[in-house]
């Protein structure tokens, strides 16, 4: 018997069996690392840079470097920034978004937090929850909990830090964002299998299922990620000693940005 099959469906696998999982990991220091992969969506031929069609991953010891959350609602902090702003003026060694945020431009859609600052108390529906600072010896220094898979209110406990989002692979490796053919920049969090954290970028736009599909089959050992921004706001800035680099989400579906706004909340790592 002969049946369709989704066009969309039969691209995505055939880009999978075609992608370029061979790594170009490059030490920039210590426990920290940064992979970079051509996506699979693009080639020599699309019209498109090179460069843009890469998908970054910073790879983060945990026991190396420490991880913040940066909030221009802190009244100790002011304005939103860009991702080199809030590095540099933080002096941080990487800067990601931190979530969504809501039309106020400063408060999360969903639960983030530090030990001394609250920008949001509000626990979504959302099923993943960025928990760090640990106030307790011999715990890990990060987790990505999946609350469908673990007991949020008992890990909370143990962090004063937590940032909520939109889960992207579950605690069972399973794409669960549904695929609805729009396409944009992406900045996620993940944590690999050796608890190590990372920081994802691609400037190139991929639908959201797409994204975590080819993040599945990249040598990355990847274990949990969740979604943390999209289009022109997404942005990833690392500051090595001996390299300075930003990533700024330039494609989105209303076009190409032409630099970074300001964002009010990111996660930076600072070494220890």
């Amino acid at each position: 018997m002969i049946t369709k099959t989704n066009p969309l469906i039969l691209c995505t696998l055939i880009l999978l069996m075609t992608a370029n999982t061979q790594a170009q990991w490059r030490e920039l220091d210590k426990g920290f690392t940064l992979g970079v992969f051509l996506s699979p969506l693009y080639n020599q031929n699309d019209n498109i840079r090179n460069d843009s069609a890469q998908i970054r991953i910073l790879r983060i010891d945990p026991k190396r470097y420490e991880l913040h959350l940066l909030n221009a609602s802190h009244p100790n902090r002011g304005n939103s920034l860009t991702a080199i702003e809030w590095g540099q003026k933080e002096r941080m060694s990487a800067v990601i978004n931190a979530a969504m945020y809501q039309t106020d431009y400063k408060t999360s859609v969903s639960l983030m937090r530090t030990s001394q600052h609250v920008n949001n108390p509000r626990l979504s529906k959302d099923n993943t929850i960025l928990v760090f600072e640990p106030l307790k010896k011999n715990i890990p220094q990060i987790r990505l909990v999946d609350r469908q898979c673990d007991d949020f209110q008992k890990i909370s406990e143990d962090y004063g830090s937590m940032v909520q989002s939109i889960r992207m692979l579950s605690c069972t490796g399973k794409n669960v964002w549904q695929e609805n053919g729009r396409r944009w920049s992406i900045a996620a969090a993940g944590i690999d299998k050796q608890q190590n954290l990372l920081f994802i970028q691609s400037t190139a736009p991929h639908s959201v299922h797409e994204f975590v599909n080819i993040l599945n089959n990249l040598p990355i050992k990847l274990d949990r990620a969740m979604y943390m921004e999209g289009g022109s706001p997404s942005q990833l800035y690392i500051a090595a000693p001996s390299d300075t680099m930003i990533f700024i989400g330039d494609f989105s579906s209303g076009g190409r940005s032409a630099s970074a706004p300001p964002v009010p909340n990111v996660l930076g790592v600072r070494k220890k």
